[in-house]
């Protein structure tokens, strides 16, 4: 790297570190999640999965941020990133203004209280072997002093909070609906008093009738405890409810970043478009502005040269999308697009 490149890129290295305000709940700095491949008797690194491959973003203190895209394009595992229950390849993760990217588990756990994460499949996340009671007052004993009348007033009070009876404390998972223990799930992320939560697709499993009332369940919560969600979802009609901004992702990098009512209404990747025209309508009429996408997704350990979409684009232009990776651009107020040709 000759000494104007370095100095160009310590420059928005700097810049983008200045912004990290107190506004800022979260930033993500080029954050990279890659996986070894191993292969031959000695199992010798050969490769390696670009889980999550420079994203950056920022997630402003008691907003909603929804994270959408196709299944196996890293949303998961970029949650899990930022809240280091995986380690960051590359990158850096900054919360409330300190850099959690390096930091020690030891250290992590300090942090614990402020970050929590709600889980997809509340049956595999929640120990069978524990009660209500127990799985909601562990976190509080792992992570704060409280004393055990206050976590048992707490217990009571977050038990009531998600819509629970207070018999319920003594039951097992098991013994429980999925949309019940999805509530179990919140009430224990929650128990601590974090001020970020990463929610994991923490709708899919149930049933749509049980979706409308955990969504405002975590809208009705946000507003009483002042949180700030990071949703992870792959259904666009469910985070156009919850969310005020959405990141559009795919294979591993950020395609586009909008407000809600601005990338429902206009979009501009070609990738974004394409999700949107597949939503369902409460429309009679047929659907001819639908977007089928041709071809499969490429595989994370070999993604495209260029633009990682431009294999399956159908507003494919030439050469530049295949040779060079788009930055993310603005487009107007709060409106981000990483594509050669967004027009």
């Amino acid at each position: 790297m000759d000494e104007l490149t370095h100095q160009v890129t310590m420059s928005q290295s700097q810049q983008f570190r200045e912004s990290v305000s107190t506004e800022k709940l979260l930033v993500a700095e080029a954050v990279k999640k890659h996986f070894p491949v191993r292969s031959g008797l000695l199992r010798r690194q050969t490769g390696a999965v670009k889980a999550v491959d420079g994203v950056s973003f920022a997630l402003e203190r008691g907003e909603t941020l929804g994270l959408v895209g196709e299944s196996g394009c890293g949303k998961s595992t970029l949650g899990k990133t930022l809240v280091r229950l995986l380690d960051p390849t590359d990158g850096r993760i900054y919360f409330d203004g300190t850099d959690i990217s390096s930091v020690s588990q030891r250290q992590m756990r300090d942090l614990r209280r402020d970050i929590q994460i709600i889980f997809q499949d509340p049956g595999s996340s929640l120990n069978p072997r524990m009660t209500v009671a127990d799985l909601i007052t562990e976190p509080m004993e792992a992570l704060t002093d409280w004393s055990r009348k206050k976590r048992e007033e707490r217990l009571y009070e977050l038990i009531d909070e998600v819509g629970l009876q207070d018999h319920h404390v003594g039951r097992a998972p098991h013994e429980f609906s999925g949309g019940q223990r999805q509530r179990v799930a919140i009430a224990r992320a929650l128990s601590v008093n974090p001020t970020l939560v990463v929610a994991d697709e923490p709708t899919s499993a149930l049933d749509v009738s049980v979706q409308a009332k955990i969504l405002n369940l975590m809208d009705d919560l946000q507003d009483t405890y002042d949180l700030t969600y990071l949703f992870i979802s792959h259904d666009l009609s469910v985070v156009r409810h919850i969310c005020d901004r959405i990141a559009v992702m795919y294979l591993g990098e950020l395609a586009e970043v909008a407000p809600v009512d601005s990338l429902f209404t206009e979009p501009k990747h070609p990738y974004t478009k394409a999700l949107l025209s597949g939503v369902p309508r409460p429309s009679p009429e047929p659907m001819t502005d639908r977007t089928v996408l041709t071809g499969d997704v490429p595989s994370p350990e070999n993604p495209p040269s260029g633009c990682r979409f431009h294999t399956r684009c159908p507003a494919y232009i030439g050469e530049i999308c295949e040779q060079t990776n788009p930055d993310m651009r603005d487009i107007e107020l709060g409106h981000t697009c990483a594509c050669h040709h967004y027009e």
